[in-house]
């Protein structure tokens, strides 16, 4: 069975296809890719891994046509974020 396996940086991304063994699992196939040697500072943590846009382990058995997802950290706490857009624009509001 062929899966994708997807990691993307702000100015690259990694989109990799790996031929398994039916009943592989999510790290089976992130190791298969060879995407741990391309970018070794995820070898550092727990990685956060998904399959098409859900939440998953690295023991999920994958299936044929699966997109794998490594995810990155958040950069910034989403509802900070919100809280600072939503300042500015307040603050827009009040100049006009």
């Amino acid at each position: 069975m062929i899966v994708t396996v997807v990691f993307a940086l702000a100015d690259t991304s990694h989109v990799l296809q790996v031929e398994l063994e039916s009943g592989a699992t999510v790290e089976q196939a992130i190791n298969a890719s060879g995407l741990l040697s391309l970018v070794p500072e995820l070898r550092r943590g727990a990685l956060d891994v998904g399959i098409w846009n859900r939440a998953a382990g690295l023991e999920a058995v994958v299936r044929e046509g699966d997109r794998i997802e490594i995810y990155r950290p958040l950069t910034v706490d989403p509802k900070e974020a919100r809280r600072v857009r939503a300042a500015v624009r307040n603050r827009r509001k009040v100049k006009r």
